[in-house]
């Protein structure tokens, strides 16, 4: 008998575990990003490939607005995964009151390479703009965070935040109305394009199709711990924690 109930047990206890803290799925997301070399590399990496992309698109540039370069915040020039890692041991995936208090502390440290890059585009004449999906309420320690660092044209003019919509192409056109955009940096494919998750196409259909982008236009940074890639895993509305560590076991492929 005792046999049989340890082969029960053994068999419940991966999914019991799950459906109790649905919030340690992303620990080692988060571990990740917080300790490996392998994050470090490919964020210098990233920021490698735009040094030498945007030396190529000045190189080719016969704009005559002041030339810029569009940088997403979160987990491409700051480093949030302190916040991720205090709500995994909360036993939380995400709670906004949370998320404002880590704000507020303006303590998100530097992701690898940022700060350098956009010192070089400055060297170059090149404005950067700050195009973020934080609140209004997060936009003084927002810039408080930035300015802590020296991050080059972080300044009321050049700060972008969400004004009721995660929406970001309207506020990327209203810079196009003034600058030449050389090179847009972000972790998040909505950072670039609404083609990639905005306007219901395939995903992965549209990233083969703009692959010469990628390195060039946009440059890409790692981030496993959140994104709206994914989103089309859920099915339903008002999803538990419960329900979308449920359906994200459903949908890992296996054999």
């Amino acid at each position: 008998m005792k046999k049989y109930l340890f082969i029960i047990i053994s068999f419940v206890l991966p999914f019991a575990a799950v459906a109790q803290n649905p919030a340690r799925d992303y620990t080692n997301a988060v571990l990740w990003q917080q300790s490996s070399g392998e994050y470090r590399a490919l964020c210098f990496q990233a920021y490698n490939f735009a040094r030498l992309s945007l030396k190529e698109a000045l190189w080719a540039d016969t704009s005559k607005k002041p030339n810029c370069v569009i940088v997403d915040i979160d987990e491409t020039v700051l480093d949030n995964s302190a916040f991720q890692g205090h709500e995994i041991k909360k036993g939380l995936s995400y709670l906004p009151a949370d998320w404002t208090e880590w704000t507020n502390l303006a303590q998100a440290d530097t992701v690898p390479g940022a700060l350098a890059f956009l010192k070089f585009a400055a060297s170059k004449h090149i404005e950067t703009f700050y195009v973020s999906n934080r609140d209004e309420k997060d936009y003084t320690a927002t810039l408080k965070n930035l300015q802590h660092f020296g991050f080059p044209y972080a300044d009321d003019a050049h700060l972008v935040v969400s004004k009721g919509t995660s929406n970001k192409e309207p506020r990327r056109q209203k810079i196009t109305e003034t600058h030449n955009i050389l090179l847009l940096c972000g972790d998040n494919l909505s950072d670039f394009s609404n083609i990639f998750y905005r306007e219901n196409k395939n995903t992965f259909e549209e990233v083969n199709a703009n692959q010469n982008l990628f390195g060039t236009k946009y440059i890409v940074l790692p981030n496993p711990m959140y994104g709206d890639w994914e989103k089309p895993l859920y099915q339903g509305e008002k999803l538990s924690d419960k329900d979308k560590a449920k359906q994200r076991l459903e949908r890992l492929k296996s054999y």
